[in-house]
């Protein structure tokens, strides 16, 4: 029987589905043929766009494309003067220009980054109840898996569940990740450390300032990692995997599937993000935008 908007209690429903630690996937694992309320996004905007921000279009477009940006040499620092500059302009334009570009010979291997999908797909493709004992809303902690962070204040739930891990600036206990995917989460947080260094030098100098000017700031000391799963969902068409949104940090550095999906706003218009096998898609972050870095 279909609940009647007068009837529908959005606060249960959420509260029930939080409580039953299973998310999306454990949706998925029962056997949905539809999908609960709280994940409908409005039906109009969600047939116009794929990603709807007022009446922007989305763009097919091939000369919008995010910029790539090869950094062949630039992280280990065997790079030559001129080489650098032409990479420093790059990164500037990119930046004012698109908040996005997407990097590629940035000394992370591509195995490393296969295998960082791989674990957090064996993560979030374990049992329920080895998943459940560390499902929690208690942001405090270092490593924690849930569905959206902001379930209880969005308008809509995104169809997704999230691996969570505080990287840096201090590290968690080895027992507090887990062990299905404790040895590449390490790995890679380390390799992404170095690059963020690296990217942070760049982003200097694209301002003008000293390589280092960033980094004295603390802005390359922290590092959290997320792992979003996207389960297969039955009816795509009325939600949404990730909604329209800003990501406040200073960078932020996406590892995404060659499934593809995600997409930025570029002069009013939305623009797939091509994947590229082995890249890293670079976020400029709330904060660099917003804070006088001078």
């Amino acid at each position: 029987m279909e609940v009647t908007s007068s009837k529908y209690d959005r606060k249960t429903e959420l509260k029930a589905f939080d409580d039953s630690k299973a998310g999306v996937k454990g949706l998925v694992d029962a056997g949905l043929a539809k999908i609960p309320r709280i994940f409908i996004h409005e039906q109009n905007k969600i047939i116009n766009n794929h990603h709807p921000i007022g009446n922007s279009p989305s763009c097919d477009d091939s000369s919008f494309s995010t910029p790539v940006i090869s950094l062949k040499g630039i992280v280990s620092g065997e790079e030559d003067a001129s080489q650098r500059r032409q990479v420093i302009d790059q990164v500037r334009h990119a930046c004012e220009k698109w908040g996005f570009f997407q990097v590629v010979d940035h000394g992370v291997p591509v195995h490393v980054l296969e295998e960082m999908i791989d674990g957090i797909r064996r993560f979030h493709e374990q049992d329920q109840v080895v998943k459940e004992e560390i499902y929690s809303r208690d942001y405090a902690k270092k490593v924690y898996y849930n569905t959206n962070f902001d379930l209880y204040q969005a308008p809509a739930a995104n169809w997704r569940d999230t691996l969570s891990c505080v990287m840096a600036p201090r590290a968690p206990d080895l027992g507090e990740l887990p062990s299905v995917c404790r040895d590449v989460v390490i790995d890679y947080s380390e390799k992404v450390k170095a690059l963020g260094v690296a990217l942070f030098e760049l982003l200097s100098q694209a301002l003008g300032l000293n390589p280092n000017h960033l980094k004295e700031l603390g802005c390359a000391e922290g590092l959290v990692l997320f792992g979003h799963y996207y389960p297969t969902c039955p009816e795509p068409e009325l939600t949404m995997g990730t909604s329209q949104h800003t990501d406040s940090s200073f960078l932020t550095v996406l590892l995404q599937d060659q499934i593809g999906g995600l997409q930025v706003l570029h002069e009013n218009q939305w623009v797939d993000v091509t994947p590229i096998h082995g890249a890293l898609v670079i976020n400029l972050g709330d904060m660099s935008q917003a804070t006088n870095l001078k």
